[in-house]
């Protein structure tokens, strides 16, 4: 089986995509709490205490409601993502779906958030015919319970799903936890860098687009372009999440030239820069 062909890239979509911080976060967040003081009969600071700590707890604040509160999922997706005009502050460049064409293999959605949303935001970006398919957190299912990503057994059950070998799945991602799950199973990364980073001039010419990948022999970092660093972010699922910093030293390789060139070209299309090579704390984002 030919590699590339073979491939399939795993598209995270918030903050990856699009810039979901200026999008759509705060907004999630807004209902999130409003849900919890409704629904848990709680004050406002209650609430934004549960929606925070449930995130640190469990990766999600919606586990968490489950657990503690009987919280149908459902229910509290459906009311927290709502999102009136959503689609008016979702923002993409042609250049995503030119560059996402020509990236050979299969191409999915792997996002946490509703498929109601997902499908939205697709929609609004343009893009939706680029992917094969949409796995959003109601397909995250494994003996009656929700395991959204970084849930490794949910990693692996995918994997079994696409009936190809782990390494031959790269999940492209901007949440550090997530790519580290995904390299314990076997599984490839792209690590969309955005907020400090960035700052630090790491990817000297971003691109003009929302997608960013970059192709290297070894270890890449990617950092996300400018319309991914207006903020810093907030979870997906919760709370306000920190900036993503690298302790790994640059390490950028030497045999690049040796990879098929029209599909690193293909790569380097979705950020419009090759970006530099580094280990992030450790995980080495592997782009092939």
């Amino acid at each position: 089986m030919n590699d590339r062909a073979g491939r399939v890239w795993l598209f995270d979509l918030d903050n990856t995509l699009h810039n979901a911080s200026h999008a759509a976060f705060g907004g999630i967040d807004r209902a999130m709490t409003d849900y919890i003081v409704r629904e848990l009969e709680v004050s406002a600071e209650q609430a934004d205490h549960l929606r925070r700590h449930y995130w640190l707890r469990y990766g999600a604040t919606l586990l968490g409601l489950v657990r503690h509160h009987g919280v149908r999922a459902e229910h509290f997706l459906h009311h927290t993502h709502v999102l009136p005009g959503l689609e008016e502050l979702v923002h993409g460049h042609p250049h995503d779906l030119a560059a996402l064409q020509r990236l050979r293999g299969r191409k999915l959605i792997l996002t946490n958030a509703p498929r109601a949303y997902a499908l939205r935001v697709l929609g609004a970006l343009g893009i939706a015919r680029c992917f094969d398919a949409v796995i959003a957190i109601e397909d995250m299912r494994m003996f009656g319970q929700l395991r959204p990503k970084p849930d490794a057994r949910m990693l692996r059950r995918l994997v079994a799903g696409l009936r190809v070998p782990a390494h031959c799945c790269t999940l492209v991602e901007d949440t550090l936890v997530h790519q580290k799950a995904a390299r314990s199973i076997g599984m490839k990364t792209v690590w969309m860098r955005g907020g400090a980073a960035a700052a630090q001039g790491r990817c000297a010419a971003p691109g003009p687009t929302g997608a960013c990948a970059a192709w290297a022999s070894s270890s890449a970092e990617v950092t996300a372009p400018s319309s991914l660093r207006a903020a810093p972010g907030a979870s997906r699922l919760g709370a306000a999440r920190p900036a993503e910093t690298s302790t790994g030293h640059a390490r950028c390789a030497a045999g690049a030239a040796e990879e098929d060139p029209s599909s690193r070209r293909h790569a380097e299309g979705l950020c419009g820069v090759r970006g530099s090579c580094a280990e992030p704390d450790g995980i080495g984002c592997d782009i092939i």
